[in-house]
């Protein structure tokens, strides 16, 4: 089963993408900050790192830098509702994949789909 490492400082936004994802039969651990994350890059192996991008402590490039050191392997997908951090996580992370809020599930769940070669996206809605 593909694993997904979320982080996601907004509580509502966390829930509804760690359901759709687990519905659509991904395995999610879900984090509200980067910090958070850390210490679960270090101690479980992840197949995907989900990450907001604008979060307190650590933003999700940061967050991302600090994940490709401890896991390599590891992609890595940010989801924002700011136009100019999409720019700047661009050039940070050109191997990464980007989602403008607003997104619709399915939207996510293909872009996910697409990372993983899977054929097509788990209906779920």
């Amino acid at each position: 089963m593909i694993r997904i490492l979320l982080a996601e400082d907004d509580a509502v936004m966390r829930e509804y993408l760690t359901r759709a994802l687990e519905r659509s039969g991904y395995a999610v651990s879900a984090v509200d900050r980067g910090t958070a994350a850390l210490p679960l890059l270090e101690t479980d192996s992840f197949d995907l790192l989900l990450t907001d991008i604008v979060m307190p402590e650590m933003d999700g490039i940061e967050l991302a830098q600090k994940a490709q050191e401890i896991a390599p392997g590891m992609r890595v997908m940010f989801i924002t509702g700011f136009a100019a951090v999409t720019l700047k996580a661009g050039s940070a992370m050109p191997n990464a994949r980007i989602l403008s809020k607003p997104f619709h599930l399915r939207d996510l769940v293909m872009e996910v789909d697409r990372l993983f070669d899977i054929g097509t996206a788990n209906e779920f809605i």
